[in-house]
């Protein structure tokens, strides 16, 4: 029987809409991958490993209850304070294979930082249907994903077991050498500790992965933290092998971070020399630069994920967007992260004129931006950043 009259019970209908509850989604920025070989461990091959300790790290990818070159450097990763958000472990199929335990990490969209465990080479680029080997495969690694948004920054480190020479800036730093690491896109963290060790009693010093402590030690900071100064644990440089002034002014000059051990901070230890990347962008010069723009751009990314769709191409529709994106960066700002920002979308002044009160060319505007259903909005960012150098002038009299 066909319903005549709409029923009034049970009166008052409530119809609950949770969309507005659900969180925007979130990243750490201080999850670390170590890629290395372990050969003989029990850990799968080009498989992302969550480690919490040096337990997880010798279980997962130890050898018989015997430290590999992927466990020690996990262990450097976690001697570190503060520690990152989180630590895990790949191991490559066979030793040196990075570029497929690299390919493994894609997935892992989480990840910010990658180095590998141990590696000093350079090694070469992909060439035709041969992949990229040693830390070429780390900077390809790290430019493709950042390039398809999913940003990332590689550590490296100079072969601490160089010997100190004349002209070791140079040579270190030649295009044939570490230099062809040097990144387009500011994605790459070139360090540099001579005689980097474990155990400075032993004969031979075991070698120290000083590019997975720093890794661990930058990972740690929040990403608007200057490096300058900034502890490393886990190793020693011994004396005779740290680096005089002039090395240490020339590798930081090339966006190369030394590691030293400062007589103006009392007691003894390792910290950054310098906080730059090694870097051809002067734009993207500053390790704090990068990793503040990447996190950025993903709480932007983020929060405005839902207005697509949803929003629409009027007056109150990029209202409602200029103010999403206010509350994303209003908390950077009252963190101190940023010192001030701007939102502007250059179609919401023109959609507040009457029809009849607009140009020619503003209503082609609003006409090409419904028919494309693309609308432009520009964000002005002030970064305030750490002193990094204090010139102070001494003028005594009397």
């Amino acid at each position: 029987m066909a319903t005549l009259v709409q029923p009034a019970f049970p009166f008052v209908d409530v119809i609950i809409d949770t969309s507005a509850l659900v969180p925007a989604a979130q990243r750490s920025p201080g999850v670390v991958a170590v890629v290395g070989n372990a050969d003989g461990a029990a850990a799968p091959a080009s498989t992302p490993l969550v480690v919490t300790g040096h337990a997880d790290a010798l279980a997962l990818f130890g050898k018989a209850g015997a430290a590999t070159a992927l466990s020690r450097s996990l262990d450097l990763v976690l001697a570190q304070d503060p520690r990152p958000t989180k630590v895990c472990g790949v191991r490559t199929p066979a030793a040196g294979n990075y570029a497929a335990a690299l390919a493994g990490l894609e997935a892992a969209d989480d990840v910010t930082f990658v180095c590998l465990a141990g590696e000093t080479a350079v090694g070469a680029a992909t060439s035709g249907g041969t992949p990229a080997t040693g830390l070429r495969a780390l900077a390809e690694h790290v430019e493709n994903m950042s390039a398809a948004g999913n940003r990332r920054m590689a550590v490296a480190m100079i072969d601490p077991a160089i010997a100190r020479t004349a002209t070791y800036v140079d040579t270190v730093l030649a295009a044939n050498s570490y230099g062809a690491l040097k990144s387009a896109t500011g994605r790459m963290i070139l360090v540099a500790a001579r005689g980097a060790t474990t155990d400075e009693t032993a004969s031979p010093n075991p070698v120290a992965d000083a590019a997975a402590a720093v890794m661990g030690a930058i990972a740690g900071q929040a990403p608007a933290t200057s490096v300058v100064l900034k502890q490393v644990r886990g190793f020693t440089v011994p004396v005779t092998q740290q680096y005089v002034p002039a090395e240490v002014t020339g590798l930081a000059s090339q966006g190369v971070i030394p590691l030293i051990d400062p007589a103006l901070v009392p007691g003894t230890g390792l910290f950054l020399a310098d906080g730059g990347t090694f870097s051809a962008d002067p734009a993207r010069n500053y390790v704090d630069i990068c990793r503040v723009l990447d996190d950025i751009e993903f709480r932007l990314r983020a929060g405005l994920i839902g207005t697509v769709g949803d929003a629409r191409i009027t007056k109150a529709g990029l209202t409602a967007v200029r103010v999403r994106v206010e509350g994303i960066l209003g908390p950077l700002r009252l963190g101190a992260v940023i010192d001030d920002f701007s939102v502007t979308i250059p179609l919401l002044p023109i959609l507040a004129l009457p029809e009849s009160a607009r140009s020619a060319a503003e209503q082609a505007q609003v006409v090409a931006a419904r028919q494309t259903r693309q609308v432009s909005v520009l964000i002005s960012v002030t970064y305030g950043p750490a002193v990094h150098r204090l010139n102070v002038t001494l003028a005594p009299q009397f």
